[in-house]
């Protein structure tokens, strides 16, 4: 057997652009979801319900249609980031990291040594996979948040952190953090925002941020490569649509 290879992982690596969704709670929803172009499901567990218990079983419906599981935790916590993964996601997204040795904590807690402290132990992913410890460090993806105006402060330093796949800069919390609160496109905040990405950019990583059918193109056009799009916005706009469009029926 060889590991199930990390989608969003090598499409970032091949220069592409990885599309993430979230929102998704049932195994049958991914499945459901899975012939679309996207490259991974975004579980959500810091502000939705997804927990260690139900991760085994949401991240193996995405093995099963072969698309990559990322978990948003509610902490960095090294034990918590890969008792995660232990239980079968492919990666961790980590919220408000905001100094260097914030970086470095989720590198030591995501990756094996020599690289980081993952503790040793075999995940769904490593079964029947002989060579796991030596090549798992490849197929697993760290994310972190830039989402504090600290962050973006200290983004310099963060950035010289190795071995973090995205670094994702997310407006609504930069938005509350710059005094904004609910006003993430602020002209302040959006000026903020995209200097980060290109500060990401010109550092030669990756950098992330949210979308959704209005600012999509403007995100890629500033070189945003990890798209991340909640599934509360398309359902929103689509049941808004068809109301329109059924107003002066009985």
């Amino acid at each position: 057997m060889k590991i199930r290879p990390n989608r969003i992982k090598h499409t970032l690596a091949e220069g592409g652009i990885a599309k993430v969704i979230s929102g998704f709670t049932h195994p049958d929803d991914i499945e459901v979801f899975s012939p679309t172009e996207f490259k991974g499901i975004w579980l959500e567990g810091e502000h939705g319900p997804v927990d260690a218990a139900e991760v085994g079983n949401l991240t193996r419906a995405c093995d099963i249609v072969g698309m990559t599981s990322l978990v948003r935790i509610n902490m960095n916590d090294q034990g918590l980031i890969y008792r995660i993964l232990d239980r079968g996601a492919q990666g961790i997204v980590v919220p408000h990291v905001n100094t260097k040795e914030e970086a470095q904590n989720v590198v030591d807690g995501g990756k094996f040594a020599p690289i980081g402290k993952r503790g040793m132990f075999l995940s769904r992913q490593g079964l029947r996979v002989p060579n796991y410890f030596d090549i798992a460090n490849d197929e697993t993806v760290l994310v972190i948040l830039i989402e504090d105006i600290i962050a973006v402060n200290n983004l310099d330093e963060i950035l010289t952190v190795d071995n973090i796949d995205v670094f994702f800069v997310a407006p609504s919390d930069l938005a509350a953090s710059m005094g904004h609160i609910g006003d993430y496109n602020n002209p302040k905040v959006k000026k903020t925002m995209f200097d980060a990405i290109a500060r990401i950019q010109d550092a030669g990583r990756v950098a992330g941020t949210i979308t959704n059918n209005e600012n999509v193109e403007e995100c890629i056009e500033s070189g945003a490569r990890f798209l991340y799009s909640p599934m509360g916005s398309w359902i929103a706009s689509g049941a808004a649509e068809y109301l329109r469009l059924t107003k002066n029926t009985r």
